[in-house]
């Protein structure tokens, strides 16, 4: 197995149109990355010149010690992953397993040890005899990724793998590329624009807007500490509430948030990072989980949020609340199930500050 570095890489297509620009990321041998990110941020565009399908416009892709800018598809000792699966039709499980080794000249007993092994490894032995269309989609998606590993390449690529499963399928397949990564000690990058898929698979995540690298770190950083607004809204199911306003002083020498409709007094330990932007427009942002929630109504002085609970969504041990606050922000909070609240009226909500966050109107990056 082998990392892969990408050094100030971009991409720009005929007409000046600029997919990928100067990125530069580490994948460490062994890591499981994930490329995350909105239609068009360039995620799958980094993944091809990996792969060698895009050709790199500037700067440098290395697996482990080897500068690969130059080199064929076919000898980067790599295998890929495809959204759409494909398999040859008119070829069994079998064929379609073995085909690639059989391209490169192996021996017959090795192709059969690799692919039953692959087989065993995914529990698709039995339909080594079938061709695909007798397949549901996750098994085809099984035989698409054993095809990979009977490569034993340096690095997998996975390019929206799951995307055309159903959501029952898609959590299960979730789980077993997770155990096959762990299994095979093997370095793998995948891309997805789910960024649920992100949060529970990788070891870290590289979030991705408009060509540009965002934020990269691990699951529960960029959950707890998202970079930028565009971060703290695109990861998270529901996304943080985001809320333009105002960082005022009151007369009592407090920091508060304030909008047109309601006011948040803002913790005295976020003073220093903040105190240079008062009187200035900011950006405040609280995950749903922080309002309203068994810990936050417990916790004693606590700000409240006053709302009218306008929908009401129950997701099973707990409900989501769409809350009009009297801004045009949407403003959604996570309540335990039991709560009794009606849809029409209005609520006191406390919040959790402490997992709150302010950015900077400006360049929209955190504050505090």
């Amino acid at each position: 197995m082998a990392g892969v570095t990408i050094t100030e890489v971009s991409k720009v297509y005929d007409g000046g149109v600029k997919a990928v620009d100067r990125i530069s990321l580490e994948i460490k041998d062994r890591e499981f990355m994930v490329l995350v990110g909105p239609s068009g941020c360039g995620k799958s565009t980094t993944l091809r010149m990996i792969a060698g399908l895009e050709e790199i416009s500037d700067g440098q892709i290395s697996i482990g010690t080897r500068v690969i800018n130059n080199v064929p598809p076919k000898d980067r000792d790599i295998a890929m992953v495809f959204q759409n699966y494909a398999l040859y039709p008119h070829k069994t499980v079998y064929d379609n397993l073995g085909f690639g080794l059989k391209l490169r000249k192996f021996p017959k007993a090795d192709i059969d040890k690799r692919v039953k092994e692959a087989a065993d490894i995914l529990g698709i032995h039995d339909y080594l005899d079938r061709k695909p269309k007798a397949l549901s989609g996750g098994q085809r998606q099984r035989v698409a990724v054993g095809r990979a590993i009977v490569r034993k390449p340096a690095v997998f690529l996975f390019d929206e793998p799951l995307s055309n499963l159903d959501a029952k399928m898609r959590v299960q397949m979730r789980a077993e590329i997770s155990k096959l990564h762990t299994r095979l000690e093997a370095t793998m990058i995948y891309v997805t624009h789910d960024q649920i898929e992100a949060m529970t698979m990788g070891d870290r995540i590289c979030v991705m807007k408009d060509g540009l690298i965002q934020q990269v770190d691990t699951p529960l950083e960029i959950y707890d500490k998202p970079a930028n607004v565009f971060v703290a809204g695109f990861i998270g199911t529901p996304p943080m509430n985001i809320f333009n306003g105002d960082l005022i002083v009151n007369s009592a020498g407090k920091f508060v948030f304030k909008t047109a409709t309601f006011e948040i007094p803002l913790p005295d330990s976020w003073k220093p990072s903040i105190e240079s932007f008062a009187n200035k427009p900011v950006i405040f942002g609280i995950r749903p989980e922080d309002i309203g929630s068994e810990r936050a109504e417990s916790e004693a002085g606590a700000p409240v949020l006053q709302a009218k609970v306008d929908v009401m969504e129950p997701m099973g041990a707990e409900t989501y609340l769409y809350l009009d606050t009297g801004v045009k922000a949407t403003c959604i909070a996570r309540v335990d199930a039991h709560r009794k609240l009606k849809v029409g009226e209005t609520v006191e909500f406390k919040l959790l500050l402490n997992k709150a966050h302010l950015f900077n109107s400006e360049t929209e990056k955190r504050i505090v």
